[in-house]
């Protein structure tokens, strides 16, 4: 109470003396959003005080709400009004902590309930007083670029996108790519904690079908929202582009001069993504290796996830297929022949799902391109598939 006090004193003294308005204030506040299933999640209000567009701020998963408190600020003072919130088992949200889940459960709740949760904090947003609810923003750092781009895929009244270090799925690329009138930002930096981010946000922008998308490329800043500490004119430059595509030209951003050119090896994934593409690929990857036995025409791990991604989907041959290539490209990766091994098992071919997962874990001891807890994910996986195998063989 004494803080709270001593601030209200600080803002009427302020107020008095003619010096300025407290907007902060009175503008900015903590909310509590029912979820479907009754969960409460925390969120943070920052209100424009007048009539304007909104924008929903979606964190990264190695972080909570408050990441987004600076840039919220300054849409708010800009005309835009703003929500931010933990997602459950986040922050200040209820539910059992996300961390400590296991992975399968976790994936569940991302796939599953996160979208309910979201879509009840998008709903709060639009029925505040003076947001206009059907000139909305989203934002996305990390695992929020999945979050953000699935909101506009369900929402027409999503009109600008701004997405930060992360990936989204086939759905989301598809979405993008054929989606030619929301304006996207992207940005990311090279020192990047996730690098696969890194590779994840150019690949979206290279698809991206808006004649107005821009691309901030830094060479160091972090990851998602962290870049705001090392970058503060990312900050401005996204404040600028909601005012762009929320209020003066509402789902319209002006053809941007000097587009970046994205590396072709990033360009590949788009091909290997497409019916037809792994063959075209593996063409490619034979003549490069003519010249260059240790050419390497796209990366290993976002190859890996558009194999598992037909693997989930049901696409057995396609998934084997992509793996395979991946094989061809990154021979002495174990990683690869573990996710082989899976789509064999998945075909129900068990003689090459045996020899792939064998081979992942022989060469496990010779890998010192992936880290510690990514070989002991693999070699979890092939001996558990080994041991799947031999108890279904008796």
């Amino acid at each position: 109470m004494t803080s709270r006090f001593s601030r209200l004193r600080r803002c009427l003294l302020t107020l008095l003396a003619g010096l300025a308005v407290c907007s902060t204030f009175a503008a900015e506040k903590v909310v509590e959003i029912s979820a479907p299933d009754g969960l409460k999640l925390k969120a943070t209000y920052f209100s424009a005080k007048k009539r304007g567009p909104g924008v929903l701020l979606l964190h990264q998963c190695n972080r909570q709400r408050k990441v987004w408190d600076q840039l919220a600020r300054q849409l708010a003072a800009a005309g835009i009004n703003v929500l931010t919130f933990d997602y459950r088992g986040y922050g200040e949200s209820g539910g059992e902590r996300y961390d400590k889940l296991p992975p399968q459960e976790a994936g569940r709740i991302q796939r599953e309930v996160w979208p309910r949760d979201i879509d009840a904090a998008f709903q709060y947003l639009q029925s505040q007083p003076g947001v206009q609810h059907d000139v909305i923003g989203a934002g996305g750092a990390s695992c929020g670029v999945q979050n953000s781009i699935q909101l506009a895929r369900r929402h027409d009244e999503v009109k600008s996108l701004v997405l930060l270090s992360g990936p989204t799925d086939a759905d989301g690329r598809h979405f993008l790519r054929d989606t030619k009138i929301l304006p996207v930002f992207f940005a990311v930096a090279d020192d990047d904690e996730f690098p696969d981010s890194i590779v994840a946000i150019q690949w979206l922008y290279s698809i991206d079908a808006s004649p107005g998308k821009k691309f901030i490329h830094y060479p160091t800043g972090g990851h998602g929202a962290d870049m705001f500490a090392v970058r503060p004119d990312l900050v401005g430059q996204i404040v600028d582009w909601y005012v762009t595509t929320l209020i003066q030209t509402p789902g319209e951003a002006p053809v941007q001069n000097n587009a970046p050119i994205v590396p072709e090896q990033i360009q590949n994934l788009s091909v290997i993504d497409a019916p037809g593409g792994p063959a075209k690929i593996s063409r490619q990857l034979e003549e490069a290796r003519g010249t260059d036995p240790h050419a390497t025409p796209f990366p290993e791990a976002a190859v890996n996830i558009i194999g598992y991604e037909h693997l989930q989907a049901g696409d057995n041959a396609g998934a084997i297929e992509i793996f395979k290539l991946n094989a061809a490209a990154y021979p002495d990766s174990p990683n690869v022949y573990d996710s082989l091994s899976d789509a064999f098992l998945a075909a129900g071919d068990k003689v090459l799902a045996r020899l792939n997962a064998e081979k992942a874990l022989q060469l496990l001891p010779s890998d010192t391109k992936d880290n510690e807890q990514l070989r002991e994910g693999i070699r979890q996986s092939a001996e558990g598939k080994l041991k799947q195998l031999s108890g279904a063989e008796k």
